[in-house]
């Protein structure tokens, strides 16, 4: 067994290897306070002939016993990856696969396993460091290391890997991944912050990855195995030239086809074309035709933006596509909207629901609730394709993540706003960004529900093409920007600021400057977008839509809730049987009514007011006789509030008995005529009918 060890924040942060695991190609257990991960690597021995991509499958799990928890529901075991593992695999993954040498096809596959969980909430940073070292120190072939870290920013304080406790008080946090040289990976988001106090915290961060780099080095010179050797795909340039002079002043002619279905269809006929000419039964390079289709192809694009200034759809770097858009365009819906940008179309929906709507959520970290939804889906019609339809798959999951995270921190309080909120962005139509357009959709539903938001709130997908010292930033990237670039970006935010941040990179990283640059480039194109909607709808809607319930607060004494209650929920329950609302208490008294006519939150308002009122001295009520006694009769003025009116103050005439005057259940009018320290009523019969005598006689 071979530990290595750093300390980070006055903790160690350990890695081991040789204890745990040892049939993997790799395996490094990572330890930092009571948080304990496992991470794996293993590749096949042969490559696979049949593919021209590196299969990649990176698997984060969370043990429920690492928690001390015993899973719920019937099996009582874990099951199908729930939200955050989904997300946290994704956030491995993204860092590591560009790293893998050209050529390497064996699948590999990487598993995270979450032995013990600790207050640190560092479970998915320790996975990426993990996953990293154990494909270091293993026979794959991999250009790492790779470190990460976690950076909260407080005010204009920065926490590096901010705990359970430390993360509610941080007003933004970011994920950051990246190797020795620059940064790879960065994810997160907050309430707004401004680009240099981003980029400060990414230089921060940058520092701490650059000593969980060397921890893994130095572990991979105790332990580390010799690397497979990777023979780099070679190019035919005969075959190259060939397809070259076939085909390549129809490729140029091709791509500045502005409509993508158009333009794609045009290089399919030609790519066609070029395998009939060229192939043949006898000896089949249609693979390797493709290839050298696709290299002219992307190259053409490269170049054509950075010596023309050019792209495929005629548009200038940092030019955005039209924008257009509609809002409560659906008659059944809280608030809907459709935004258009270029040949992406987003359509959003809101939903507001109430406590009931909540969505339960056990994580390790401990149960929760959660009031506000965003789900993407990215239905195969969307770019014109036939797949099965399936449950929500790890893109779509991330990529409604990044809208919700963008989303988030410009809603109102829960306390000036009590309702549960859901938004569903139906991409449509889709060439680039539609995860961006999810955001600018969402907000524009957000505010047709009369949900009073903050700021709108844009995003934008930014790219880039780097060849050598030649660098260009692409603002607003269409899909096939993004494939054939080396960097996907994505900003959200409103006029003051970025709320969501996302950074991909496909190369071996960018410098300060070219993040500067792109990041002003973004704030100019976010703020040129949330122009444009604002044209569309500029603020949100006075009034809650027409089908949306609505929800009334009121507050009361918290020893008065079992009054409202009652016993086995009998008052509650009558309550709205007699009204049709729904009724949520919590345990300060804080009671919210949900209906959706206002006369029916009324009633039901009317009603609990009279339940909790207490009772005043002096005034008349009209109450129930609940109990007689030999000395008189317990009066219910109020409900659950009971008075004594006692023999002496029945009538006017001497009374022998009570039971000759009253009987239980009978109604009368009484006053109160004393409460005393203990809190016990003493009431009137006979002073109410002589004030209510007085009262005839001056009308």
């Amino acid at each position: 067994m071979t530990n290595v060890e750093i300390e980070v924040k006055g903790k160690s942060l350990k890695l081991e290897s040789g204890r745990f695991a040892k049939q993997a190609n790799g395996s490094v257990v990572v330890r930092y306070g009571d948080t304990v991960v496992l991470a794996t690597a293993v590749a096949k021995k042969e490559a696979r002939e049949d593919i021209d991509f590196f299969p990649l499958t990176i698997d984060y799990q969370e043990k429920a016993y690492a928690a001390g928890k015993i899973p719920g529901g019937f099996f009582k075991r874990e099951g199908r990856p729930r939200e955050k593992e989904t997300l946290v695999s994704r956030l491995i993954d993204r860092p590591i696969r560009p790293l893998f040498p050209d050529g390497f096809y064996a699948e590999t596959q990487g598993i995270i396993s979450v032995l013990s969980f600790g207050e640190e909430n560092i479970s998915d940073i320790l996975g990426i460091i993990g996953t990293s070292a154990a494909i270091c120190i293993s026979d794959i072939p991999f250009d790492g290391p790779v470190g990460a870290v976690r950076v909260g920013i407080i005010g204009d304080t920065f926490v590096i890997n901010p705990d359970l406790q430390e993360i509610e008080a941080c007003n933004f946090s970011l994920v950051v991944a990246g190797t020795e040289e620059a940064v790879m990976m960065v994810e997160g988001g907050g309430s707004e912050v401004s680009e240099s106090l981003l980029l400060e915290a990414l230089e921060i961060a940058h520092k701490e990855i650059k000593r969980m780099v060397e921890v893994q080095k130095e572990l991979v010179a105790l332990v580390g195995k010799e690397k497979r050797p990777v023979t780099p795909p070679k190019t035919d340039e005969e075959l190259l030239k060939a397809v070259s002079s076939a085909c390549l002043d129809k490729i140029k002619k091709s791509i500045t086809i502005s409509d993508k279905l158009l333009r794609q269809d045009a290089l399919d006929d030609i790519l066609k074309g070029v395998i009939q000419e060229l192939n043949s039964e006898e000896n089949d390079v249609s693979r390797n035709i493709a290839s050298c289709f696709n290299k002219i192809e992307k190259d053409l694009v490269r170049n054509m933006i950075l010596e023309q200034g050019v792209r495929v759809d005629g548009r200038k770097a940092d030019e955005i596509r039209s924008i257009s858009g509609d809002v409560g365009i659906l008659p059944r819906t809280h608030g809907s909207a459709l935004f258009v940008r270029g040949e992406t179309q987003a359509l959003a929906v809101v939903t507001l629901g109430t406590s009931e709507d909540e969505q339960r959520i056990d994580d390790l970290e401990g149960e929760s609730k959660k009031t506000f939804m965003l789900h993407y889906n990215f239905p195969p019609f969307s770019v014109g394709e036939v797949k099965f339809l399936r449950s929500a798959g790890r893109r779509e999951i991330g990529h409604g993540m990044l809208a919700e995270r963008s989303l988030k921190d410009v809603l109102p309080l829960r306390t000036e706003f009590p309702y549960t909120i859901r938004i569903v962005s139906d991409i449509l139509e889709s060439n680039g960004s539609s995860s961006m357009a999810t955001v600018c959709g969402g907000t524009l539903a957000l505010m047709d529900a009369g949900v009073p938001i903050k700021s709108p709130v844009a995003g934008i997908a930014m790219g880039l093409i780097k060849e050598g010292d030649r660098t260009v930033v692409l603002t607003d990237i269409l899909g096939l920007e993004d494939h054939l670039g080396d960097m996907d970006f994505k900003v959200t935010g409103t006029a003051e600021g970025i709320t969501a941040f996302q950074m991909d990179v496909k190369i071996s990283g960018v410098s300060r400057e070219i993040m500067g640059n792109a990041l002003e480039q973004a704030r100019k194109g976010r703020l040129h977008i949330l122009e444009k909607m604002a044209t569309i709808l500029a603020a949100p809607r006075d009034k809650l839509a027409k089908h949306a319930p609505r929800i009334f607060t009121m507050q009361i004494k918290p020893d008065k809730i079992r009054d409202v209650i009652g016993t086995g929920g009998k008052v509650i329950r009558g309550i709205v049987e007699q009204t049709g609302v729904k009724i949520d208490i919590d345990d300060t008294g804080n009671i919210n009514i949900a209906s959706i006519d206002e006369e029916s939150a009324q009633k039901a308002i009317a009603i609990i007011e009279g339940i909790v009122a207490d009772a005043e001295l002096g005034k008349l009520y009209t109450g129930k006789v609940k109990r007689i006694v030999d000395f008189g009769a317990f009066v219910e003025i109020l409900p659950g509030t009971e008075g004594l009116l006692h023999i002496s103050q029945i009538s006017e005439q001497r009374i022998g008995k009570v039971t000759d005057v009253l009987k239980e259940g009978e109604e009368l009018l009484v006053k109160v005529i004393e409460i005393d320290k203990m809190g016990r009523i003493r009431l009137s019969r006979k002073e109410a009918v002589r004030e209510q005598e007085a009262a005839k006689q001056d009308s």
